[in-house]
Protein backbone atom coordinates (compact mmCIF):
# COMPACT_ATOMS: atom_id res chain seq x y z
CA UNK A 1 0.00 0.00 0.00
CA UNK A 2 1.31 3.04 -0.82
CA UNK A 3 0.16 7.23 -0.52
CA UNK A 4 0.81 9.43 -3.11
CA UNK A 5 -0.72 12.75 -4.20
CA UNK A 6 -1.58 13.78 -7.48
CA UNK A 7 0.29 17.42 -7.47
CA UNK A 8 -1.13 18.78 -11.13
CA UNK A 9 -3.03 16.75 -14.44
CA UNK A 10 -3.78 17.67 -17.43
CA UNK A 11 -5.46 15.16 -20.91
CA UNK A 12 -6.06 15.32 -24.25
CA UNK A 13 -8.05 14.11 -27.01
CA UNK A 14 -9.46 15.10 -30.14
CA UNK A 15 -12.35 17.50 -29.27
CA UNK A 16 -11.27 18.45 -25.90
CA UNK A 17 -9.13 21.25 -25.81
CA UNK A 18 -8.43 21.99 -22.35
CA UNK A 19 -9.30 21.11 -18.32
CA UNK A 20 -12.40 22.16 -18.25
CA UNK A 21 -13.29 20.08 -21.30
CA UNK A 22 -12.25 17.43 -19.63
CA UNK A 23 -14.78 18.22 -16.66
CA UNK A 24 -17.21 18.06 -18.52
CA UNK A 25 -16.30 14.91 -21.31
CA UNK A 26 -18.64 12.46 -19.41
CA UNK A 27 -21.89 13.78 -21.31
CA UNK A 28 -20.36 13.86 -24.57
CA UNK A 29 -19.84 11.40 -27.51
CA UNK A 30 -16.57 10.05 -28.44
CA UNK A 31 -14.92 13.26 -30.54
CA UNK A 32 -13.99 13.37 -34.05
CA UNK A 33 -10.23 11.82 -35.01
CA UNK A 34 -9.37 14.97 -36.77
CA UNK A 35 -8.67 17.54 -33.85
CA UNK A 36 -4.87 18.39 -33.02
CA UNK A 37 -3.31 19.21 -30.22
CA UNK A 38 -1.84 22.93 -29.60
CA UNK A 39 1.40 22.47 -29.42
CA UNK A 40 3.71 24.34 -26.68
CA UNK A 41 5.49 27.46 -27.83
CA UNK A 42 8.63 25.27 -26.78
CA UNK A 43 8.72 22.72 -29.44
CA UNK A 44 10.35 24.17 -32.33
CA UNK A 45 8.84 24.29 -35.98
CA UNK A 46 11.42 22.19 -37.27
CA UNK A 47 9.70 19.37 -35.18
CA UNK A 48 6.12 19.88 -35.78
CA UNK A 49 6.05 17.32 -38.58
CA UNK A 50 7.62 14.51 -36.86
CA UNK A 51 5.22 14.70 -34.47
CA UNK A 52 2.82 12.28 -35.08
CA UNK A 53 -1.28 13.39 -34.10
CA UNK A 54 -0.27 10.89 -30.67
CA UNK A 55 2.90 12.44 -29.88
CA UNK A 56 1.58 15.91 -30.16
CA UNK A 57 -1.20 14.88 -27.49
CA UNK A 58 1.66 13.52 -25.42
CA UNK A 59 3.08 17.05 -25.50
CA UNK A 60 0.09 19.09 -24.87
CA UNK A 61 -1.23 17.53 -22.00
CA UNK A 62 2.52 17.28 -20.13
CA UNK A 63 2.78 21.09 -21.18
CA UNK A 64 -0.52 21.97 -19.03
CA UNK A 65 0.84 19.73 -16.00
CA UNK A 66 3.77 20.91 -15.35
CA UNK A 67 6.59 23.87 -16.54
CA UNK A 68 10.10 22.05 -15.16
CA UNK A 69 10.56 19.64 -17.78
CA UNK A 70 14.38 19.57 -17.51
CA UNK A 71 14.33 18.71 -14.17
CA UNK A 72 11.95 16.03 -13.41
CA UNK A 73 12.36 12.20 -14.15
CA UNK A 74 9.46 11.07 -16.46
CA UNK A 75 7.44 7.53 -17.03
CA UNK A 76 5.53 6.95 -20.50
CA UNK A 77 3.62 4.36 -20.62
CA UNK A 78 1.57 3.37 -23.81
CA UNK A 79 0.21 -0.57 -24.94
CA UNK A 80 1.08 0.02 -28.51
CA UNK A 81 2.67 3.54 -29.26
CA UNK A 82 2.81 4.56 -32.63
CA UNK A 83 2.05 0.91 -33.85
CA UNK A 84 -0.01 2.24 -36.50
CA UNK A 85 3.20 3.79 -37.93
CA UNK A 86 5.25 0.41 -38.19
CA UNK A 87 2.59 -1.20 -40.08
CA UNK A 88 2.65 1.34 -42.52
CA UNK A 89 6.48 0.85 -42.74
CA UNK A 90 5.76 -2.76 -43.64
CA UNK A 91 3.10 -1.84 -46.21
CA UNK A 92 5.64 0.35 -47.80
CA UNK A 93 8.31 -2.58 -47.78
CA UNK A 94 5.61 -5.05 -49.17
CA UNK A 95 4.93 -2.59 -51.99
CA UNK A 96 8.73 -2.26 -52.81
CA UNK A 97 9.68 1.34 -51.08
CA UNK A 98 12.38 2.41 -48.91
CA UNK A 99 11.75 3.52 -44.87
CA UNK A 100 13.74 6.18 -44.44
CA UNK A 101 15.88 6.07 -41.01
CA UNK A 102 14.33 8.77 -39.55
CA UNK A 103 10.82 7.38 -40.11
CA UNK A 104 11.81 4.45 -38.65
CA UNK A 105 13.14 5.50 -35.78
CA UNK A 106 9.84 7.90 -34.71
CA UNK A 107 8.09 4.74 -35.40
CA UNK A 108 9.79 2.69 -32.48
CA UNK A 109 8.12 2.31 -28.69
CA UNK A 110 9.93 5.38 -27.22
CA UNK A 111 10.71 7.61 -29.97
CA UNK A 112 7.72 10.12 -28.65
CA UNK A 113 9.57 9.96 -24.96
CA UNK A 114 12.77 10.56 -27.14
CA UNK A 115 11.63 13.59 -29.24
CA UNK A 116 10.29 14.87 -25.53
CA UNK A 117 13.76 14.92 -24.00
CA UNK A 118 15.33 16.80 -27.12
CA UNK A 119 12.39 19.43 -26.84
CA UNK A 120 13.28 20.03 -23.50
CA UNK A 121 16.56 18.91 -23.15
CA UNK A 122 15.68 16.74 -20.15
CA UNK A 123 18.59 14.67 -18.74
CA UNK A 124 16.42 13.31 -15.79
CA UNK A 125 15.48 9.54 -16.19
CA UNK A 126 13.26 8.74 -18.22
CA UNK A 127 11.43 5.18 -17.99
CA UNK A 128 9.38 4.37 -21.08
CA UNK A 129 6.81 1.15 -20.10
CA UNK A 130 4.83 -1.58 -22.40
CA UNK A 131 2.65 -2.71 -19.71
CA UNK A 132 0.80 -5.24 -21.82
CA UNK A 133 -1.97 -7.07 -19.65
CA UNK A 134 -1.15 -5.24 -16.50
CA UNK A 135 -2.54 -1.92 -17.66
CA UNK A 136 -1.88 1.51 -15.81
CA UNK A 137 -0.53 -0.29 -12.47
CA UNK A 138 2.66 -0.65 -13.30
CA UNK A 139 3.59 2.93 -14.67
CA UNK A 140 2.69 3.81 -10.53
CA UNK A 141 4.90 1.35 -9.62
CA UNK A 142 7.45 2.63 -11.47
CA UNK A 143 6.71 6.40 -10.63
CA UNK A 144 6.67 5.32 -6.67
CA UNK A 145 9.49 3.76 -6.97
CA UNK A 146 11.17 6.79 -8.43
CA UNK A 147 9.75 9.07 -5.45
CA UNK A 148 12.13 7.60 -3.54
CA UNK A 149 14.46 9.59 -4.83
CA UNK A 150 12.93 12.65 -6.30
CA UNK A 151 10.25 15.07 -5.37
CA UNK A 152 8.15 14.61 -8.17
CA UNK A 153 7.92 12.13 -10.92
CA UNK A 154 5.49 13.44 -14.44
CA UNK A 155 3.68 9.99 -15.13
CA UNK A 156 2.31 9.58 -19.14
CA UNK A 157 -0.33 7.34 -20.06
CA UNK A 158 -0.94 7.64 -23.98
CA UNK A 159 -2.34 5.27 -26.64
CA UNK A 160 -4.57 5.62 -30.19
CA UNK A 161 -7.18 3.20 -31.87
CA UNK A 162 -5.50 0.41 -33.57
CA UNK A 163 -5.33 -0.02 -37.73
CA UNK A 164 -8.43 -2.27 -38.93
CA UNK A 165 -5.50 -4.60 -39.69
CA UNK A 166 -4.78 -5.74 -35.86
CA UNK A 167 -7.20 -8.23 -34.67
CA UNK A 168 -8.89 -6.36 -31.73
CA UNK A 169 -12.21 -8.14 -30.83
CA UNK A 170 -12.90 -10.38 -29.06
CA UNK A 171 -9.68 -8.54 -26.81
CA UNK A 172 -10.00 -5.82 -24.16
CA UNK A 173 -6.89 -3.36 -25.47
CA UNK A 174 -7.83 -1.18 -28.32
CA UNK A 175 -8.07 2.48 -27.41
CA UNK A 176 -11.70 3.93 -28.45
CA UNK A 177 -10.07 6.91 -29.31
CA UNK A 178 -6.65 8.59 -29.00
CA UNK A 179 -5.60 10.10 -25.83
CA UNK A 180 -2.88 11.28 -23.56
CA UNK A 181 -3.00 11.79 -20.13
CA UNK A 182 -0.39 13.48 -17.79
CA UNK A 183 0.01 13.53 -13.91
CA UNK A 184 2.59 15.10 -11.59
CA UNK A 185 2.56 13.24 -8.49
CA UNK A 186 5.16 13.32 -5.40
CA UNK A 187 4.64 12.13 -1.70
CA UNK A 188 3.92 14.90 0.00
CA UNK A 189 2.28 18.22 -1.08
CA UNK A 190 -0.80 20.06 -1.65
CA UNK A 191 -3.06 17.88 -4.69
CA UNK A 192 -5.29 15.05 -4.88
CA UNK A 193 -4.26 12.60 -2.31
CA UNK A 194 -4.68 9.01 -3.43
CA UNK A 195 -3.98 5.54 -1.36
CA UNK A 196 -2.80 2.69 -3.86
CA UNK A 197 -2.83 -0.85 -2.65
CA UNK A 198 -3.10 -4.41 -4.34
CA UNK A 199 -6.06 -6.54 -4.16
CA UNK A 200 -6.77 -10.57 -4.47
CA UNK A 201 -10.06 -9.70 -6.68
CA UNK A 202 -10.39 -11.27 -10.04
CA UNK A 203 -11.63 -8.23 -12.49
CA UNK A 204 -11.65 -8.27 -16.58
CA UNK A 205 -11.64 -4.45 -16.87
CA UNK A 206 -9.39 -4.20 -20.22
CA UNK A 207 -5.58 -3.34 -20.57
CA UNK A 208 -3.82 -0.39 -20.65
CA UNK A 209 -5.74 1.56 -23.42
CA UNK A 210 -8.77 1.40 -21.80
CA UNK A 211 -7.68 1.53 -17.97
CA UNK A 212 -6.22 5.08 -18.77
CA UNK A 213 -10.25 6.52 -19.82
CA UNK A 214 -11.30 4.37 -16.45
CA UNK A 215 -8.74 6.21 -14.35
CA UNK A 216 -9.74 9.73 -16.44
CA UNK A 217 -13.41 9.40 -15.62
CA UNK A 218 -12.24 8.31 -11.93
CA UNK A 219 -10.67 11.30 -11.30
CA UNK A 220 -13.19 13.68 -12.84
CA UNK A 221 -16.04 12.15 -10.88
CA UNK A 222 -17.34 12.06 -6.85
CA UNK A 223 -16.14 8.30 -6.67
CA UNK A 224 -13.66 8.08 -4.18
CA UNK A 225 -12.71 4.26 -5.15
CA UNK A 226 -11.80 2.77 -8.22
CA UNK A 227 -10.86 -0.63 -8.97
CA UNK A 228 -9.09 -2.18 -12.41
CA UNK A 229 -7.80 -5.56 -13.19
CA UNK A 230 -6.61 -7.69 -15.93
CA UNK A 231 -6.00 -11.26 -15.80
CA UNK A 232 -3.43 -12.12 -12.98
CA UNK A 233 -3.37 -8.09 -11.23
CA UNK A 234 -5.96 -6.19 -9.39
CA UNK A 235 -5.60 -3.06 -7.80
CA UNK A 236 -7.36 -0.10 -5.77
CA UNK A 237 -7.03 3.53 -5.99
CA UNK A 238 -8.70 5.31 -2.82
CA UNK A 239 -9.31 9.12 -2.73
CA UNK A 240 -8.26 10.14 1.13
Amino acid sequence: MFDLIIREWNAWAPGMKGFEDWRHSHNRQTPAQTDKAVLPLAVPKIMHRRLSLLARGVFYAAEGCSKNHKTLPMVFSSAHGDANKSLQHLKDIQNGDEVSPTAFSLSVHNAIAGLFSIVYENHQEITVIAPGQDGIAPVFIEAIGILQEHEEVLMIFYDEPLSEFYPTAPFMFDAPCSCALALRISLFGDGLALRFSRSTEQREDGEHALQVFAFLKFLMADDNTLHLGNHRHSWIWRKI
